[in-house]
């Protein structure tokens, strides 16, 4: 592609014209001054510093995701058992750095753990939601950094979702319907048929053309393979008539006719990964990957990413116009500021009325405590005051029976001494 595009460059270096100043005078170029080397220094930039493709893989735990990845990067990725009982949705995120030649691809696999596990299926799609937006939301923060390396950043943005469908043969979930239509304005989404040997070729030929037919009824957008390059026009109009792709995936090696190749070894006989007449792997691989990876990359940043940013912006107080006149950053942020100041001004005033509220409520809860206090001290004294009359009343009580008893005594004493003298004299 460079060297054509160089030769052509050569061709056309004498037709090219360079316009300068208002005065629209015209300079020919006498011959190649260089510039037609600008492609290839593109291409030598990029290559040096790499690509990032991230895809994000949705489907019920057991369809294949793992092994499809394995399969499509001949790779043997780590990977770990998920069990069914997970009680919400979970998110797997794993990178690798991969060499194809000279080119070095940082590939980010991002997997649901659980996804459709659960008895209430509804909170199942907000985790992937937050997931994508949080994508979003880091670039879009190391972009309004004063000093920013986006040359050097690692992109985590999703470029696409592939959406395993299972293969019951009747219809797409009602999960599957309501999970990509809160996704298609976020990601570019591949529908694909899992394990797609588990049905016959009549019932899959069936199944797809059901599988379209509720995407289109239910207004999801879910990615067309580019027609506007004349260079894959053909292959990708060719396509877009093929999706969903029935794909296979196995970590199986066999030996077909000599040669080692992927596939899945049953009783009634072999499955080849790779052989376009047994499933639709070969397509997607080349879909996605040879054909089309780098729209997959620009539609993700030119389109989803441009959606997600502009709300965002908006959200902050940004605007390109107001009243139909254009305004400038500096605008923006002083207005932004007096907003932001207004509203701090705002919560202050009401911060200082509902703290002299909660004082004030504070003081008569107090006031009444001191009151129920003092009326208690009331009750208790004036109790006192009378359990203390009661008892010097029984005191004086106590007291002249004391007195009366000594004198009792005291005349019963006497009495008894009278009668003893006179005993004493009349036995004389």
């Amino acid at each position: 592609l460079g060297v054509g595009l160089t030769t052509r460059t050569e061709e056309m270096a004498c037709n090219v014209l360079r316009v300068l100043g208002d005065d629209l005078r015209n300079l020919n170029l006498g011959g190649n001054v260089g510039f037609d080397s600008l492609p290839d220094q593109l291409v030598n930039k990029e290559v040096n510093k790499g690509f990032d493709f991230n895809i994000l893989c949705i489907g019920e735990t057991g369809c294949g995701k793992s092994t499809l990845m394995d399969s499509l990067f001949k790779q043997a990725f780590p990977d770990q058992p998920v069990s069914h009982m997970l009680p919400e949705v979970g998110i797997s995120a794993n990178t690798y750095n991969l060499h194809e030649g000279n080119v070095k691809l940082r590939l980010t696999v991002v997997s649901t753990m659980g996804y459709g596990d659960q008895i209430d299926k509804t909170p199942s799609i907000q985790p992937i939601v937050d997931y994508i937006n949080a994508q979003f939301e880091s670039y879009l923060q190391e972009e309004l950094k004063i000093k920013r390396d986006l040359v050097n950043y690692h992109d985590t943005r999703i470029h696409v979702c592939l959406y395993f469908i299972s293969p019951t043969g009747h219809s797409i979930k009602s999960l599957d319907l309501v999970c990509m239509k809160q996704l298609d304005k976020r990601v570019n989404i591949i529908p694909i048929i899992a394990k797609a040997d588990t049905i016959s070729r009549n019932e899959l030929k069936e199944f797809k053309q059901r599988v379209m037919n509720e995407l289109e009824n239910n207004g999801l957008e879910i990615y067309q393979f580019p027609t506007s390059d004349d260079t894959v026009v053909d292959v990708n109009t060719k396509m877009n008539g093929q999706l969903p792709f029935a794909v296979v995936g196995s970590r199986d090696e066999v030996s077909v006719g000599g040669h080692k190749v992927r596939a899945r070894t049953y009783p009634w006989g072999t499955v080849e990964v790779e052989n376009e007449a047994h499933c639709d792997f070969v397509k997607l691989r080349e879909m996605v990957l040879r054909t089309n990876m780098e729209d997959l990359r620009e539609t993700t940043h030119t389109k989803h990413y441009e959606v997600f940013r502009r709300e965002r912006l908006v959200q902050m107080g940004f605007a390109d116009t107001v009243d139909d006149r254009p305004v400038s950053l500096q605008e923006t942020y002083e207005k932004k500021r007096q907003e932001l100041f207004t509203e701090m001004k705002y919560k202050e005033e009401k911060m200082r009325q509902s703290f002299v509220q909660k004082v004030k409520e504070k003081e008569s809860e107090l006031k009444s405590a001191e009151q129920k206090l003092h009326d208690e001290f009331e009750r208790l004294r004036k109790h006192h005051n009378e359990e203390k009359k009661k008892t010097d009343d029984r005191r004086r009580e106590l007291e002249d029976e004391i007195t009366f008893f000594n004198q009792k005594k005291a005349a019963i004493q006497a009495q008894r001494a009278q009668n003893e003298l006179q005993k004493s004299k009349q036995k004389r």
